[in-house]
């Protein structure tokens, strides 16, 4: 059984959440409205396993709220909560410390599942990235899961990988590199096929395991 939090600012959602994480044997410690909300509510002595963490909120957002976990109880893990499968929100939550992401019209079964992986392995991203990858991000200190040392990545890869980690859109990236948004997307579709990624975020947790950026 975990103990978790519940932080989102619609009420009904958050209702039905908080029932259905009951229904699947957890303890639900407290509900709260935003991020300010959380704070207040939150007992340093009896700390959670997971917090299903609300992104847009109003007040102090899920970003904010998931960045003071991090630099006051890093144990915590928080789970983003979000209506849309928005890359560069996914991207921002793991810098501030997110470890796992689930959309609000998500199966329940897949909440179910969302929370026995966070539990276990210690963390959560469904199909967003190669399992691989997630195993490797999650294990910074194992020499084995270093995947950087199993694909040749160019300079200009490199470099495309560090702004992919920042909330520019593809053609602001092109600017930035001073080529084609075509180059572009050719460097994303090689790294795709390099490392075995479907997506934006798959693409940023290989540059965090691998100290190309800092979350």
């Amino acid at each position: 059984m975990a103990t978790i939090i519940l932080t989102d600012d619609h009420i009904l959602l958050r209702n039905g959440l908080a029932s259905l994480v009951k229904s699947l044997g957890h303890a639900v410690l407290f509900e709260a409205d935003n991020g300010k909300d959380f704070i207040k509510k939150f007992n340093p002595a009896i700390t959670p396993d997971i917090v299903l963490m609300d992104i847009n909120m109003p007040e102090m957002d899920g970003f904010e709220t998931t960045l003071w976990l991090k630099q006051n109880h890093p144990k915590t893990k928080v789970v983003a909560l979000s209506m849309y499968d928005n890359e560069s929100a996914i991207i921002r939550m793991m810098k501030c410390g997110a470890k796992g992401y689930i959309l609000k019209d998500s199966d329940p079964a897949e909440l179910k599942e969302a929370i026995e992986s966070i539990l276990t392995k210690g963390y959560y991203y469904s199909e967003l990235v190669n399992s691989k990858i997630m195993q490797a991000f999650n294990n910074f200190d194992d020499a084995d899961s270093d995947i950087k040392n199993l694909v040749q990545i160019s300079e200009k890869e490199t470099e495309f990988l560090k702004m992919i980690c920042t909330e520019l859109t593809y053609k602001e990236i092109a600017d930035k590199m001073k080529v084609s948004p075509r180059t572009v997307d050719n460097y994303r579709d090689s790294l795709f096929e390099k490392l075995h990624v479907k997506t934006r975020v798959g693409l940023a947790m290989f540059a965090a395991k691998n100290g190309i950026v800092q979350f």
